[in-house]
């Protein structure tokens, strides 16, 4: 342990987690944006000041020592006393919200109020393309909150997260513009029988929309298309989905694409339950408005409220349960007193 009077620099300690959730100095070094010897350096002089060995180092692996591991818990308290404080006094970091992808708008709209809400405040967009992604980066905190279907992540994800519901978001279909169903306004979900739809399959940052479209096409003809070649960047998904024609399974709000069309699904109208994701025990001020802003959409656009026939997985109501308007209201009038009291 230090000396009496020694004085820990927070950098040190951030370095240390960094290297200890990676157990990699190249990763942890690029996730904190600094060169590795500079890393290796800190971690070193922390070393010092404790007089304790933190990792066992080969030329093949990192691995943490007791004492290592030992440090973690109270590496991180540390680093979130020091984020409390600083945001108590105006002084907090950006917050990083992950999006999905650019063009989706439950997602947008939220962060946008929230930026209304606390001007001051910086609230950066990430695009990370799945939850199931997102989630990993949620809990080795290089992410502070995300979108996406709660219930759908593997169990030992959600045991480190929380989650807000903020939308059951109606689902479509993209087809190319000279597909039969493209002449309709909406296509009947018993339409779709026959046909095989890209639904993200053997994306590994997507598997829970994967899950979703299975569970809405068991039993109805419809199957879920075959892994395409894994494509960064909208256009190389644009043209890679060009050359398999497939119909794409999204929701309403999804971008437009050249030479294809997008319908709403309907008979029944599938939806998509939509949750705000973070990590347990975030603290920030620029959070607090992130999720009043998605009680305020919530209510205004009666995101929580299903539509007659609306359609969710059995599985879900636990996960994502069905809110009135009133009810959300209420939510939102009580978060609003909680805040505050802070």
């Amino acid at each position: 342990m230090p000396a009496s009077g020694h004085h820990l620099d927070p950098r040190l300690l951030r370095a240390f987690l960094a290297v200890a959730e990676e157990l990699h100095f190249t990763r942890a070094a690029a996730r904190l944006y600094v060169a590795q010897q500079a890393l290796s350096r800190d971690v070193r002089r922390l070393e010092r000041d404790l007089g304790a060995e933190l990792f066992v180092r080969s030329t093949r692996q990192v691995t943490l020592t007791a004492d290592g591991e030992r440090l973690v818990p109270y590496a991180r308290r540390a680093l979130q006393a020091q984020d409390e404080l600083l945001a108590a006094f105006g002084q907090a970091r950006p917050l990083l919200v992950d999006l999905n992808s650019p063009g989706l708008a439950t997602g947008r709209r939220v962060l946008h109020r929230a930026r209304e809400l606390v001007p001051e405040l910086e609230l950066m967009a990430r695009y990370e393309s799945g939850l199931t992604y997102a989630a990993g980066e949620l809990l080795a905190g290089r992410l502070d909150a995300s979108f996406g279907r709660f219930a759908g992540l593997d169990p030992a994800l959600r045991s480190g997260l929380d989650h807000q519901p903020v939308r059951y978001e109606p689902m479509a279909v993209v087809l190319p513009e000279d597909h039969p169903l493209a002449a309709l306004e909406a296509v009947p979900l018993a339409a779709l029988a026959g046909e095989c739809v890209y639904a993200g399959a053997g994306n590994p940052r997507t598997p829970e929309w994967t899950d979703l479209a299975r569970r809405l096409f068991e039993g109805r003809g419809i199957e879920v298309a075959s892994p395409a070649p894994l494509a960064v960047g909208d256009e190389e998904f644009q043209r890679i989905m060009a050359k398999t024609r497939n119909p794409i399974l999204v929701v309403v709000d999804f971008p437009a694409m050249p030479a294809t069309v997008r319908r709403p699904l309907v008979d029944p109208v599938p939806l998509s339950p939509v949750s705000l994701v973070w990590r347990k025990g975030l603290v920030h001020p620029g959070f607090d408005a992130l999720r009043r802003a998605a009680l305020e959409l919530s209510v205004e656009e009666e995101w929580l409220r299903r539509p007659a026939g609306g359609w969710v997985p059995a599985s879900e109501p636990d996960e994502c349960p069905q809110l009135s308007t009133l009810h959300a209201h209420n939510l939102l009038v009580r978060y609003i007193r909680t805040l505050s009291t802070v």
